[in-house]
């Protein structure tokens, strides 16, 4: 029992230093959004656990959708260890990948279920079944939602205020802003854009958030 317990508090104690550590992609070396408290990595987590369920809710997906949420909950574990990781901080997909599962199975520790999760993760990461894509479009899907809600607040600086932002720097941003983007939010919208291009329901999502405003109330 005192063996059970102490795995039990070891996994729940690391995971949960994910309420302390912020999304990388809102921060002053990224898109520096100026608020005083900017997302945490569980909050986006929690975030993409809630779109998968209202979604779920609206439309017939068909879905294991505690699976989707399982895979949802544990897929950022990693970033316990190596922190949020974008794909404009100078390392592969490949050594990104590596990386996190390393650090993924070292937060798993000796868990009972720590290969049922780690399996999961695999899964997740592989993006082949219709959970693992659904969990993946969900995880995009939040953080271009909160891109708009960061846009709406009046948190996101304007484009000429980019000098220090390593996404801004991108040859396919400057790209789009040259085709006439003119926020931060146009730039999240035309780079995932192609992601949900054959799934209706979140191409449709982003369509909305882009049209509406998002602190105006429902």
């Amino acid at each position: 029992m005192k063996e059970r317990i102490k795995s039990t508090m070891r996994f729940y104690l690391l995971a949960t230093q994910l309420k302390y550590k912020i999304r990388s992609g809102w921060d002053e070396t990224h898109w520096n959004v100026s608020k005083e408290r900017i997302e945490s990595i569980a909050e986006h987590i929690y975030g993409t656990c809630i779109l998968a369920l209202s979604i779920d809710s609206e439309f017939e997906t068909h879905l294991d959708i505690g699976k989707v949420i399982k895979m949802l909950v544990l897929h950022e574990l990693g970033e316990v260890v190596i922190g949020d990781i974008t794909p404009f901080d100078n390392i592969t997909p490949e050594e990104k990948m590596e990386k996190e599962h390393a650090a993924i199975k070292e937060v798993l520790g000796d868990l009972i279920k720590k290969e049922e999760y780690f399996a999961l993760l695999l899964e997740f990461d592989e993006k082949k079944t219709k959970e693992a894509i659904y969990a993946y479009h969900c995880d995009k899907l939040d953080a271009d939602i909160q891109a708009k809600v960061y846009q709406d607040m009046g948190c996101q600086k304007s484009l000429d205020m980019q000098e220090n932002n390593v996404v801004f720097k991108s040859k396919k941003v400057q790209q789009m802003v040259q085709d006439g983007a003119k926020t931060a939010f146009d730039i999240w919208y035309e780079w995932d854009k192609s992601l949900y291009v054959d799934d209706e329901k979140f191409s449709a999502i982003l369509d909305y958030i882009k049209e509406i405003n998002t602190q105006s109330g429902f």
